[in-house]
């Protein structure tokens, strides 16, 4: 190991099993002091408890590093505020953020319920906003005491929220309104010395080994485990780390070896008469830019 983390103070939600644990163990074997947040729900978001979050706090100390566990719900203000003070009062800083927790509710969008909408939103979109929001309240603080941070902030996408997933229309919007989260704070937070940027994963958890079982499925003996979630963290590490100064508001793919950078919505073909269109004339020029654009990239899932 590099420890190109040392020193820095790293916060991960949803860390007490999958990627999140992945990048909590990455993070403090790079030398990073590390607060384990987990709500120890189920899989759609059932429940409560203190253990996944303290079984990983308790790996990264067994094996040499710094680490406390936080097991309040960061999904609302009270959550997110002891989240960002855990880390201040155990370790005196906050450095990075990973904003990671999260759980499916899936279904088609005729069976899809207000419930299972909501909870899907909150836990993703809501649990990104909170944690951001004071994190970024604290590091403004610092940065008009005149000590600018280099502050991280990694958030977690989607390929449902980059191209959709059909029966996963709460998490693809979640996932999509993360990425429009991301943009619009590392334009505004940069002045404090805060770079934001998104990943979106693929690998194996709780939320994909059923949903995806075929594409996820372990390897056979000695093969490399593309989907393991250990594989995606070294780019998490790097983006938490001082390191990768300059780079912000950007979404990554990453999955197994691949990384691959994401361009996301540009001015394709157009035309402007200059006036007001008749509905047929704006027909007609749609049918000319489509046959001109590229052809949008498959939804997941769909048939």
């Amino acid at each position: 190991m590099t420890g190109i983390c040392a020193g820095r103070v790293a916060v991960v939600t949803g860390a007490g099993r999958g990627l999140g644990r992945a990048h909590a163990l990455a993070l403090a074997a790079e030398g990073a002091h590390v607060v384990v947040n987990d709500l120890g729900v189920a899989a759609d978001g059932a429940g409560a408890s203190a253990g996944p979050a303290q079984r990983v706090a308790d790996e990264i100390r067994a094996h040499g590093g710094r680490a406390v566990a936080h097991s309040g719900d960061i999904t609302t203000t009270d959550g997110a505020a002891s989240l960002v003070a855990t880390a201040l009062d155990t370790y005196g800083r906050l450095d990075t953020l990973v904003n990671n927790a999260g759980f499916l509710r899936d279904r088609m969008l005729v069976n899809l319920d207000e419930d299972d909408w909501d909870a899907v939103i909150r836990v993703h979109l809501k649990g990104h906003f909170l944690p951001l929001r004071h994190a970024a309240a604290h590091w403004r603080a610092e940065a008009k005491s005149g000590r600018t941070p280099a502050a991280r902030v990694i958030n977690t996408a989607s390929g449902a929220g980059l191209l959709g997933s059909v029966g996963q229309g709460n998490y693809s919007a979640a996932k999509a309104g993360i990425i429009g989260l991301t943009l619009v704070a590392a334009a505004e937070l940069a002045r404090y010395g805060v770079q934001i940027n998104a990943i979106a994963p693929a690998a194996r958890t709780r939320m994909t080994e059923r949903t995806f079982a075929a594409t996820m499925a372990a390897p056979a003996d000695g093969e490399f485990d593309a989907m393991a979630p250990e594989n995606v963290s070294p780019l998490v590490v790097w983006l938490s780390s001082a390191g990768s100064d300059g780079v912000t508001g950007r979404v990554f793919e990453a999955e197994g070896g691949r990384i691959t950078v994401m361009e996301g919505w540009r001015p394709g073909p157009t035309e402007d008469t200059g006036s007001r269109r008749t509905p047929a004339g704006a027909g007609e020029a749609a049918r000319r830019l489509l046959a001109a654009a590229e052809e949008p990239g498959p939804v997941y899932g769909a048939r």
